[in-house]
């Protein structure tokens, strides 16, 4: 392919956000879910109207990154593309469904063809599955054999599949970043409470995030799991009511973007992180 076809015509890094949209964002599934209706962000700061993915694609951008804006539906990040664009950032959205093993592969041959090789792999996808469920129905034999699918498919498989589309690149170039944003429910199992989604198999994420650094760390790739451990702004949590009751108890996601970007230019100490509100700065605490 010719260099003119290139949307990274500059040749700059490359940072891919999986799940550079959120489902707590105006008009995301989550708020619509807890809102029953689509929420006007027009008030909002430009660095929290898309939750964490969001943030780090806009930190990134504005470190002279080319940004990969991954999501199911392109017109989910279309606002955010726009968002960058007028920071004079430059971006691209690429649609992805994890669910499927050919989407993830036809999605990173784009990437590779139209951006090139990943420097920084950001890996934000989440899901909702069991946020629906009612109270009656908190004991997992309540919860659907498709529900637990989809959980797996986002937390387990769709790491495996993006991890095998990034690394050996990463390999040969002896540098590279792959990051899992995490929550604290992959550090122990707890009990689904009611409007909680089925979080049990992030722990998968976790363990993955250790393995790929015992093989991968010596080719000098930095592979991370990033637990945040919070409520995170956005336009959908920032209207829940204890949010509103106690605002200052909410993590900003500009400052979670600036965690992920510091780990990527200046720690490579540990493969494990955890942001939490309080203390709370740019660089994490482990």
């Amino acid at each position: 392919m010719s260099q003119d076809r290139r949307t990274n015509r500059k040749g700059k890094p490359v940072v891919v956000v999986v799940g550079a949209t959120s489902k707590w964002q105006s008009d995301g599934r989550n708020t619509v879910l807890a809102h029953g209706k689509t929420l006007d962000d027009r008030d909002l700061p430009v660095g929290v109207r898309w939750g964490v993915g969001g943030a780090i694609a806009q930190k990134f951008a504005q470190e002279g990154f080319f940004v990969v804006l991954t999501t199911r539906t392109e017109a989910n990040a279309s606002a955010l593309a726009d968002a960058i664009r007028q920071q004079d950032g430059a971006c691209m959205i690429v649609e992805l469904d994890l669910v499927s093993a050919d989407s993830v592969a036809a999605a990173f041959a784009t990437i590779r063809r139209d951006a090139g090789d990943p420097d920084v792999l950001i890996y934000n996808a989440g899901y909702l599955e069991g946020r629906d469920l009612p109270s009656e129905k908190e004991l997992l034999e309540h919860i659907p054999v498709e529900m637990f699918d989809t959980a797996q498919h986002i937390a387990s498989r769709g790491p495996f599949l993006v991890a095998k589309e990034v690394l050996p690149a990463m390999r040969k170039k002896g540098a590279g970043s792959f990051f899992f944003s995490n929550n604290s429910k992959s550090l122990r199992g707890r009990k689904r409470m009611t409007g909680e989604s089925l979080y049990y198999p992030r722990v998968m994420m976790r363990t993955l995030a250790q393995v790929l650094t015992e093989e991968y760390s010596e080719h000098g790739v930095h592979v991370a799991n990033v637990v945040i451990d919070g409520t995170i702004d956005s336009p959908g949590t920032r209207a829940l009511p204890k949010a509103r009751q106690q605002p200052d108890r909410i993590m900003n996601p500009v400052k979670i973007a600036e965690a992920f970007y510091y780990l990527h230019t200046q720690d490579r100490s540990c493969w494990s992180h955890e942001l939490q509100l309080t203390p709370f700065s740019t660089k994490p605490s482990y």
